[in-house]
């Protein structure tokens, strides 16, 4: 994978900046003082009260957003590996406190919920960058090189919560993981082995330690 930073043009297609008047830093000071970043794996809150209670989060809901209620949580910790890649019905957006890299993928590019790994591309986000990823964005955990990480994630409310009870009519379903959550992994990813999550990432399960390229 070559590396490209959110600010490039091939960023484009899966999202932008988000730009303008909104201060995140208060935001981001709340989350560096009040939750934690484990050294080992990661740790995913769809929701934080402190969090959701920020000017920040209200400026997200009301014009990000458009208005539609939204969560706001955070996925924080150390992670380098690929292992899945999801999607959602509606945008997302993630606030960095650290630098991060994102391993992302079109949507288009999924045939039966099925994706080669050699498709997946690689974006710097820089400490303290906000972006949007559109609906058609396929991403997963963040990964940095070095340290644990804290990331603001904001998404339609009930977004990757518990999956719902359903027979399976459609396509979509058995890729359904939680709610408002489609999720493929990699047969070597703990999802995969210790979930049971459906495996549909061929190729190799991407590391920015092994696979990146500057």
């Amino acid at each position: 994978m070559i590396l490209h930073t959110v600010h490039d043009k091939e960023f484009q297609p899966y999202g932008e900046v988000i730009s303008g008047q909104y201060d995140f830093s208060h935001l981001l000071k709340v989350l560096t003082d009040t939750t934690d970043a484990p050294a080992d794996g990661t740790i995913y809150v769809p929701s934080n009260p402190e969090l959701e209670k920020e000017t920040a989060a209200f400026d997200l809901r009301d014009h990000v957003f458009g208005g539609i209620d939204i969560q706001v949580g955070y996925c924080n910790g150390s992670n380098t590996a690929l292992n899945c890649l999801e999607c959602h019905r509606g945008i997302e957006v993630l606030v960095a406190a650290d630098d991060i890299i994102l391993m992302l993928a079109h949507k288009a590019d999924v045939v039966d919920w099925k994706l080669d790994t050699e498709k997946i591309e690689a974006f710097l986000v820089p400490k303290g960058t906000a972006v949007l990823y559109y609906e058609t964005t396929m991403h997963y955990a963040p990964a940095r090189e070095e340290g644990p990480f804290r990331v603001i994630i904001a998404l339609v409310r009930g977004t990757n919560t518990q999956r719902p009870r359903i027979t399976a009519k459609g396509e979509d379903d058995k890729a359904l993981f939680a709610k408002n959550k489609w999720l493929i992994a990699h047969p070597d990813s703990p999802e995969a082995k210790e979930q049971g999550a459906y495996v549909g990432l061929a190729g190799r399960n991407l590391d920015i330690l092994t696979d990146l390229q500057r």
